[in-house]
Protein backbone atom coordinates (compact mmCIF):
# COMPACT_ATOMS: atom_id res chain seq x y z
CA UNK A 1 0.00 0.00 0.00
CA UNK A 2 1.38 3.45 -1.15
CA UNK A 3 1.59 6.87 -0.09
CA UNK A 4 0.71 6.82 3.97
CA UNK A 5 -2.39 4.68 4.19
CA UNK A 6 -2.86 2.18 7.01
CA UNK A 7 -3.75 -1.15 5.56
CA UNK A 8 -5.90 -3.67 8.00
CA UNK A 9 -7.88 -5.49 5.11
CA UNK A 10 -6.27 -8.72 4.78
CA UNK A 11 -4.22 -10.82 6.65
CA UNK A 12 -1.32 -9.89 4.96
CA UNK A 13 2.26 -9.03 6.08
CA UNK A 14 3.20 -5.90 6.34
CA UNK A 15 6.90 -6.15 7.56
CA UNK A 16 9.62 -8.54 6.16
CA UNK A 17 9.19 -12.31 6.17
CA UNK A 18 11.55 -13.94 9.01
CA UNK A 19 14.89 -15.06 8.39
CA UNK A 20 14.14 -18.61 9.84
CA UNK A 21 11.18 -18.82 7.03
CA UNK A 22 13.12 -17.14 4.41
CA UNK A 23 16.46 -19.80 5.28
CA UNK A 24 13.84 -22.92 5.17
CA UNK A 25 12.96 -21.76 1.45
CA UNK A 26 16.34 -21.31 0.16
CA UNK A 27 17.45 -24.55 2.32
CA UNK A 28 14.75 -26.93 0.64
CA UNK A 29 14.51 -25.28 -3.01
CA UNK A 30 18.17 -27.09 -3.29
CA UNK A 31 17.41 -30.03 -5.23
CA UNK A 32 18.63 -32.95 -3.45
CA UNK A 33 17.19 -36.20 -6.53
CA UNK A 34 16.37 -35.43 -10.11
CA UNK A 35 12.93 -36.11 -8.95
CA UNK A 36 12.91 -32.71 -6.17
CA UNK A 37 10.42 -30.88 -8.64
CA UNK A 38 8.10 -33.71 -9.42
CA UNK A 39 4.68 -34.33 -9.60
CA UNK A 40 3.90 -35.60 -5.89
CA UNK A 41 0.96 -36.48 -3.30
CA UNK A 42 1.88 -36.78 0.04
CA UNK A 43 5.35 -37.69 1.31
CA UNK A 44 5.79 -39.76 4.42
CA UNK A 45 8.16 -37.30 5.82
CA UNK A 46 5.52 -34.13 5.40
CA UNK A 47 2.70 -37.10 6.79
CA UNK A 48 4.80 -37.26 9.89
CA UNK A 49 5.92 -33.68 10.71
CA UNK A 50 2.30 -32.84 10.24
CA UNK A 51 1.33 -36.07 12.52
CA UNK A 52 3.74 -35.20 15.48
CA UNK A 53 2.89 -31.85 15.54
CA UNK A 54 -1.10 -32.38 16.12
CA UNK A 55 0.06 -35.01 18.99
CA UNK A 56 2.17 -32.40 20.65
CA UNK A 57 -0.11 -29.51 20.08
CA UNK A 58 -3.48 -31.06 20.86
CA UNK A 59 -2.68 -34.11 22.56
CA UNK A 60 -4.85 -36.46 20.12
CA UNK A 61 -3.18 -39.55 18.59
CA UNK A 62 -3.17 -38.24 14.65
CA UNK A 63 -1.34 -41.14 12.65
CA UNK A 64 0.60 -40.11 9.67
CA UNK A 65 -1.72 -42.11 7.30
CA UNK A 66 -4.40 -40.00 8.10
CA UNK A 67 -2.92 -36.76 6.59
CA UNK A 68 -3.58 -35.36 3.37
CA UNK A 69 -1.45 -32.76 1.93
CA UNK A 70 -2.97 -29.99 0.27
CA UNK A 71 -2.41 -26.61 -1.39
CA UNK A 72 -3.31 -25.31 1.68
CA UNK A 73 -6.98 -24.79 3.50
CA UNK A 74 -9.26 -23.42 0.42
CA UNK A 75 -8.11 -26.79 -1.13
CA UNK A 76 -8.57 -28.81 1.57
CA UNK A 77 -12.11 -27.45 2.28
CA UNK A 78 -12.69 -27.97 -1.52
CA UNK A 79 -11.65 -31.80 -1.49
CA UNK A 80 -13.12 -32.32 2.18
CA UNK A 81 -16.92 -30.97 0.63
CA UNK A 82 -16.61 -33.37 -2.18
CA UNK A 83 -15.65 -36.41 -0.56
CA UNK A 84 -18.84 -36.21 1.79
CA UNK A 85 -21.09 -33.83 -0.06
CA UNK A 86 -23.18 -34.95 -3.18
CA UNK A 87 -25.90 -33.43 -5.36
CA UNK A 88 -28.75 -32.05 -3.68
CA UNK A 89 -26.67 -33.07 -0.27
CA UNK A 90 -26.83 -29.54 2.86
CA UNK A 91 -23.98 -28.24 4.82
CA UNK A 92 -24.40 -26.05 7.44
CA UNK A 93 -21.92 -23.32 7.98
CA UNK A 94 -21.26 -21.07 11.17
CA UNK A 95 -22.63 -17.05 10.15
CA UNK A 96 -20.44 -15.06 9.43
CA UNK A 97 -18.68 -17.19 7.71
CA UNK A 98 -15.48 -17.55 4.97
CA UNK A 99 -16.46 -16.03 2.12
CA UNK A 100 -15.40 -18.88 0.36
CA UNK A 101 -17.18 -21.41 2.07
CA UNK A 102 -20.83 -21.21 0.08
CA UNK A 103 -19.00 -21.82 -3.38
CA UNK A 104 -17.00 -24.47 -2.46
CA UNK A 105 -20.31 -25.83 -1.26
CA UNK A 106 -21.91 -24.94 -4.49
CA UNK A 107 -18.89 -26.64 -6.89
CA UNK A 108 -19.69 -29.83 -5.16
CA UNK A 109 -23.78 -29.35 -6.11
CA UNK A 110 -24.55 -29.31 -2.49
CA UNK A 111 -26.43 -26.24 -0.61
CA UNK A 112 -25.29 -24.41 2.50
CA UNK A 113 -27.36 -23.71 5.27
CA UNK A 114 -26.17 -20.90 7.56
CA UNK A 115 -26.59 -20.69 11.54
CA UNK A 116 -25.37 -17.48 13.13
CA UNK A 117 -23.01 -17.35 15.94
CA UNK A 118 -24.85 -15.76 19.40
CA UNK A 119 -24.56 -12.54 18.59
CA UNK A 120 -23.60 -11.73 22.39
CA UNK A 121 -21.15 -13.74 23.17
CA UNK A 122 -20.11 -14.88 19.71
CA UNK A 123 -20.08 -18.53 21.10
CA UNK A 124 -21.86 -21.44 19.01
CA UNK A 125 -25.60 -21.14 18.91
CA UNK A 126 -26.03 -25.27 19.23
CA UNK A 127 -29.40 -25.27 19.48
CA UNK A 128 -29.78 -23.63 16.46
CA UNK A 129 -27.17 -25.91 14.97
CA UNK A 130 -29.62 -28.49 15.93
CA UNK A 131 -32.46 -27.07 14.23
CA UNK A 132 -30.58 -26.79 10.98
CA UNK A 133 -29.88 -30.54 10.41
CA UNK A 134 -32.20 -32.59 8.58
CA UNK A 135 -31.72 -35.96 6.14
CA UNK A 136 -30.31 -33.97 3.67
CA UNK A 137 -27.13 -32.61 5.85
CA UNK A 138 -23.84 -34.17 4.55
CA UNK A 139 -21.42 -32.17 6.84
CA UNK A 140 -21.29 -28.71 9.29
CA UNK A 141 -17.94 -26.81 8.73
CA UNK A 142 -17.08 -25.06 12.00
CA UNK A 143 -14.03 -22.40 12.30
CA UNK A 144 -12.28 -22.27 15.51
CA UNK A 145 -10.70 -20.14 15.93
CA UNK A 146 -13.38 -17.97 14.61
CA UNK A 147 -12.53 -15.71 11.80
CA UNK A 148 -13.65 -12.89 11.92
CA UNK A 149 -15.22 -12.82 15.70
CA UNK A 150 -11.47 -13.91 16.96
CA UNK A 151 -13.82 -16.24 18.99
CA UNK A 152 -12.01 -19.98 20.33
CA UNK A 153 -15.22 -22.03 20.68
CA UNK A 154 -15.03 -23.46 24.23
CA UNK A 155 -14.66 -27.39 25.00
CA UNK A 156 -18.02 -27.51 26.76
CA UNK A 157 -19.71 -26.24 23.21
CA UNK A 158 -17.70 -28.90 21.71
CA UNK A 159 -19.38 -31.22 23.67
CA UNK A 160 -22.20 -30.40 23.24
CA UNK A 161 -22.02 -30.13 19.34
CA UNK A 162 -20.43 -33.57 19.46
CA UNK A 163 -23.41 -34.66 21.19
CA UNK A 164 -25.55 -33.15 18.77
CA UNK A 165 -24.46 -34.57 15.43
CA UNK A 166 -23.92 -38.06 17.46
CA UNK A 167 -27.57 -37.93 17.56
CA UNK A 168 -28.53 -36.82 13.90
CA UNK A 169 -26.50 -38.80 12.63
CA UNK A 170 -28.88 -41.93 13.41
CA UNK A 171 -26.90 -44.46 11.31
CA UNK A 172 -25.56 -42.76 8.39
CA UNK A 173 -21.93 -40.04 8.60
CA UNK A 174 -22.41 -36.50 9.10
CA UNK A 175 -18.94 -35.14 9.00
CA UNK A 176 -17.41 -31.78 10.61
CA UNK A 177 -15.08 -30.03 8.48
CA UNK A 178 -13.22 -28.10 11.25
CA UNK A 179 -11.25 -25.24 10.01
CA UNK A 180 -8.10 -24.73 12.58
CA UNK A 181 -5.95 -22.45 9.98
CA UNK A 182 -5.44 -20.22 13.12
CA UNK A 183 -5.13 -22.73 15.81
CA UNK A 184 -1.55 -21.73 16.39
CA UNK A 185 -2.48 -18.24 16.54
CA UNK A 186 -4.36 -17.77 20.28
CA UNK A 187 -3.79 -15.03 22.83
CA UNK A 188 -2.77 -14.73 26.70
CA UNK A 189 -2.15 -18.62 26.69
CA UNK A 190 -5.69 -20.06 26.30
CA UNK A 191 -5.41 -23.63 25.61
CA UNK A 192 -7.23 -24.74 22.46
CA UNK A 193 -9.20 -27.90 21.54
CA UNK A 194 -10.26 -29.35 18.42
CA UNK A 195 -13.33 -30.89 17.73
CA UNK A 196 -11.46 -33.82 16.84
CA UNK A 197 -11.39 -34.85 21.02
CA UNK A 198 -14.82 -35.24 21.20
CA UNK A 199 -16.24 -36.15 17.89
CA UNK A 200 -14.68 -39.02 15.70
CA UNK A 201 -15.87 -38.23 12.25
CA UNK A 202 -14.09 -35.09 12.04
CA UNK A 203 -11.79 -33.82 9.42
CA UNK A 204 -9.20 -31.13 10.71
CA UNK A 205 -8.30 -28.62 8.17
CA UNK A 206 -5.26 -26.36 8.11
CA UNK A 207 -3.15 -24.10 6.34
CA UNK A 208 0.54 -23.02 7.35
CA UNK A 209 0.06 -19.41 5.72
CA UNK A 210 -1.41 -17.78 9.00
CA UNK A 211 0.89 -19.73 11.28
CA UNK A 212 4.33 -18.10 8.63
CA UNK A 213 2.34 -15.19 7.93
CA UNK A 214 3.08 -16.03 4.20
CA UNK A 215 -0.45 -16.51 2.75
CA UNK A 216 0.63 -17.05 -0.85
CA UNK A 217 2.54 -19.86 0.37
CA UNK A 218 0.39 -22.40 -0.03
CA UNK A 219 0.18 -25.98 1.93
CA UNK A 220 -1.89 -27.24 4.43
CA UNK A 221 -3.77 -30.70 5.02
CA UNK A 222 -6.83 -32.65 5.76
CA UNK A 223 -6.16 -34.79 9.23
CA UNK A 224 -8.90 -37.80 10.02
CA UNK A 225 -9.83 -38.10 13.41
CA UNK A 226 -8.34 -40.75 14.95
CA UNK A 227 -11.45 -42.23 16.07
CA UNK A 228 -13.19 -41.64 12.57
CA UNK A 229 -14.85 -45.20 11.25
CA UNK A 230 -14.17 -46.30 8.02
CA UNK A 231 -11.10 -44.20 7.44
CA UNK A 232 -9.17 -46.16 4.92
CA UNK A 233 -12.27 -45.71 2.61
CA UNK A 234 -12.44 -42.02 3.35
CA UNK A 235 -8.67 -41.40 2.59
CA UNK A 236 -9.04 -42.84 -0.88
CA UNK A 237 -11.88 -40.77 -1.18
CA UNK A 238 -10.03 -37.37 -0.50
CA UNK A 239 -7.53 -39.14 -3.10
CA UNK A 240 -9.85 -39.37 -5.99
CA UNK A 241 -11.27 -35.90 -4.84
CA UNK A 242 -8.10 -33.99 -4.82
CA UNK A 243 -7.36 -36.01 -7.97
CA UNK A 244 -10.68 -34.27 -9.78
CA UNK A 245 -9.49 -31.18 -8.62
CA UNK A 246 -6.43 -30.78 -10.19
CA UNK A 247 -4.58 -27.81 -8.17
CA UNK A 248 -5.09 -29.31 -4.71
CA UNK A 249 -1.64 -30.90 -4.68
CA UNK A 250 0.72 -29.12 -1.73
CA UNK A 251 3.81 -26.93 -3.11
CA UNK A 252 7.20 -29.18 -3.70
CA UNK A 253 9.55 -27.25 -1.68
CA UNK A 254 6.81 -26.35 1.30
CA UNK A 255 6.34 -30.42 1.25
CA UNK A 256 10.02 -30.96 1.42
CA UNK A 257 9.99 -28.30 3.98
CA UNK A 258 7.59 -28.89 6.40
CA UNK A 259 9.39 -30.77 9.25
CA UNK A 260 11.49 -26.67 9.78
CA UNK A 261 8.48 -24.95 9.07
CA UNK A 262 6.36 -26.76 12.02
CA UNK A 263 9.22 -24.95 14.51
CA UNK A 264 8.56 -21.12 12.85
CA UNK A 265 5.37 -19.35 13.87
CA UNK A 266 4.46 -15.74 14.44
CA UNK A 267 5.79 -14.19 17.20
CA UNK A 268 2.79 -14.03 19.49
CA UNK A 269 3.46 -11.54 22.15
CA UNK A 270 4.29 -9.47 19.33
CA UNK A 271 0.42 -9.94 18.15
CA UNK A 272 -0.85 -9.74 21.12
CA UNK A 273 0.81 -6.18 22.28
CA UNK A 274 -0.74 -5.09 19.07
CA UNK A 275 -3.86 -6.58 20.09
CA UNK A 276 -3.67 -4.95 23.47
CA UNK A 277 -3.10 -1.49 21.69
CA UNK A 278 -5.35 -1.09 19.45
CA UNK A 279 -8.16 -2.63 21.61
CA UNK A 280 -7.18 0.39 24.28
CA UNK A 281 -6.82 2.91 21.92
CA UNK A 282 -10.43 1.95 20.08
CA UNK A 283 -12.22 1.63 23.52
CA UNK A 284 -10.43 4.82 24.03
CA UNK A 285 -12.11 6.80 21.06
CA UNK A 286 -15.80 5.38 21.54
CA UNK A 287 -15.44 2.02 19.58
CA UNK A 288 -17.31 -1.27 20.70
CA UNK A 289 -15.46 -4.48 20.53
CA UNK A 290 -14.92 -7.53 22.06
CA UNK A 291 -11.58 -8.66 23.07
CA UNK A 292 -10.56 -11.44 20.21
CA UNK A 293 -9.19 -14.79 22.11
CA UNK A 294 -7.53 -15.69 18.88
CA UNK A 295 -6.91 -15.25 15.02
CA UNK A 296 -5.20 -11.90 14.16
CA UNK A 297 -8.20 -9.90 13.57
CA UNK A 298 -10.82 -7.55 15.89
CA UNK A 299 -13.95 -7.56 14.82
CA UNK A 300 -15.69 -3.89 15.68
CA UNK A 301 -18.87 -2.41 15.78
CA UNK A 302 -19.56 0.34 13.33
CA UNK A 303 -20.90 3.79 15.15
CA UNK A 304 -23.35 4.32 12.58
CA UNK A 305 -25.85 1.13 11.08
CA UNK A 306 -24.14 1.21 7.57
CA UNK A 307 -20.78 -0.47 7.65
CA UNK A 308 -20.00 0.13 4.26
CA UNK A 309 -20.28 4.44 4.59
CA UNK A 310 -18.66 4.35 8.04
CA UNK A 311 -15.82 2.53 6.02
CA UNK A 312 -15.34 4.79 3.51
CA UNK A 313 -14.81 7.76 6.34
CA UNK A 314 -12.62 5.69 7.38
CA UNK A 315 -10.65 5.67 4.23
CA UNK A 316 -11.04 9.76 3.71
CA UNK A 317 -8.97 8.93 7.03
CA UNK A 318 -6.40 7.10 5.28
CA UNK A 319 -7.49 4.51 7.15
CA UNK A 320 -8.60 1.21 4.99
CA UNK A 321 -10.79 -1.69 7.05
CA UNK A 322 -12.91 -4.80 5.64
CA UNK A 323 -16.43 -3.99 6.02
CA UNK A 324 -18.22 -6.54 8.16
CA UNK A 325 -20.58 -6.93 4.98
CA UNK A 326 -18.72 -8.27 3.05
CA UNK A 327 -18.23 -10.70 5.60
CA UNK A 328 -21.75 -11.49 6.46
CA UNK A 329 -21.16 -9.31 9.87
CA UNK A 330 -23.01 -6.05 8.87
CA UNK A 331 -22.68 -3.35 10.96
CA UNK A 332 -19.05 -4.25 11.85
CA UNK A 333 -15.51 -4.03 10.10
CA UNK A 334 -12.76 -6.13 10.63
CA UNK A 335 -9.03 -5.15 11.42
CA UNK A 336 -6.25 -7.40 10.73
CA UNK A 337 -3.53 -7.14 13.53
CA UNK A 338 -0.90 -8.30 10.72
CA UNK A 339 -0.20 -3.86 10.31
CA UNK A 340 3.00 -2.95 10.85
CA UNK A 341 3.66 -0.73 14.50
CA UNK A 342 3.89 2.38 12.17
CA UNK A 343 0.78 1.83 10.35
CA UNK A 344 -0.82 1.34 13.33
CA UNK A 345 0.29 4.75 15.09
CA UNK A 346 -0.50 6.72 11.81
CA UNK A 347 -4.16 5.16 11.77
CA UNK A 348 -5.13 6.11 15.56
CA UNK A 349 -6.03 9.70 14.73
CA UNK A 350 -7.93 8.82 11.59
CA UNK A 351 -9.95 6.37 13.78
CA UNK A 352 -10.32 9.02 16.65
CA UNK A 353 -11.45 11.30 13.43
CA UNK A 354 -14.15 9.00 11.72
CA UNK A 355 -16.00 8.17 14.95
CA UNK A 356 -16.36 11.84 15.48
CA UNK A 357 -17.62 13.01 12.19
CA UNK A 358 -20.08 9.61 12.04
CA UNK A 359 -21.35 10.87 15.62
CA UNK A 360 -21.59 14.03 14.45
CA UNK A 361 -23.65 13.09 11.36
Amino acid sequence: MGGDFSDFVAGNPQEMASGPYVGALQRWSKPLSSDWFAYRESTPEAQAAAAASLRKRLGIPFEPSDICLTNAAIAALAVAIRTVADEGDEVVIVRPPHFLYEPLIMAAGARAVRVDVDPRTFDLDVDAIAGALTPLTRAVILNTPHNPTGKVFPPETLKRLASVLEDAAGGRSVYLLSDEAYNRIVFDGRPFTSPAAYYPNTMLIYSYGKQLLAPSERIGYIALAPTMPGREEIRMAIITAQLATGYAFPNGVLQHALADLEQISVDMDLMQRRRDLMVAALRETGYQLHVPEATFYLLVRSPIPDDLAFTDLLAEERVLVMPGSMLEAPGYFRISLTASDDMIERALPGFAAAMKRAVQG
